[in-house]
């Protein structure tokens, strides 16, 4: 999903650019608000953020100018909303243009729109929605972190479309031939990282699960219930 410094042209980058930046400051100003009334929770903010750090690394052969990876961003928006998430994924995304190659400066915007700003935000709402539908905790993640994933590459792929259009049918045709070839890798990883977000989930129940009660990511009830602690 990085694309790579310097593959979209103007106007396209600019208009990724003008997009992202609003919501990376009013996420900066979520972040700042909550460290300075929680800093007990500022732990678990640098791991949500490794864990982006780590699981989009993993970089794939892909697209041409792109590549296919987990995004990790999934667990971050649950825990602490889409606006931190963007942060988190600003810095990771800054870090891995600088330091590993990975993505680039010019694509920044277009690149923290998709896996920092769209996924996280379908995160967010899947969640929200499935514990209100009263799904199983578990299920809930696994559905919201898997369908985040899949929601980066289709943002992706319409960056690409948009910038480089097929003489025969467009950017729709575009479109389509860029996702069809993001989800030969990304159905299947998109499921792994599912299950690998439910897992730590299920880790962090058990050893903090007062600091998603403060986040309200669940309720006390519902913590008790995933602890199996009989009242």
């Amino acid at each position: 999903m990085h694309i790579s410094e310097g593959f979209l042209p103007g106007p396209w980058w600019w208009i990724w650019f003008a997009i992202s930046i609003p919501v990376i400051f009013f996420g900066m100003y979520r972040m700042n608000k909550l460290i300075s009334e929680r800093r007990e929770l500022l732990p678990l903010l640098a791991v949500a953020g490794a864990f982006i750090f780590v699981l989009s690394s993993l970089k794939l052969p892909s697209v041409t100018g792109s590549c296919s990876h987990p995004t990790g961003t999934g667990m971050a928006a649950i825990l602490f909303g889409p606006a931190i998430t963007a942060v988190l994924g600003t810095i990771v995304l800054l870090y891995q243009a600088l330091f590993l190659a990975h993505g680039g400066f010019t694509t920044l915007g277009a690149n923290v729109a998709s896996m920092g700003i769209i996924g996280p935000v379908v995160a967010y709402v899947i969640y929200k929605a499935g514990m209100k539908a009263n799904i199983n905790f578990y299920v809930v993640v696994f559905l919201a972190t898997a369908f985040a994933d899949w929601a980066t590459y289709v943002v992706t792929s319409i960056q690409l479309a948009l910038a480089f259009p097929a003489e025969a049918g467009g950017a729709m045709a575009s479109f389509q031939l860029f996702a069809g070839i993001f989800a030969m890798t990304q159905v299947p990883l998109a499921i792994m990282e599912g299950a690998l977000t439910a897992l730590v989930f299920k880790y962090i129940v058990q050893v903090k699960s007062d600091a998603l009660v403060e986040l309200k990511v669940i309720t006390s009830e519902t913590a008790e219930k995933l602890r199996g602690v009989v009242a």
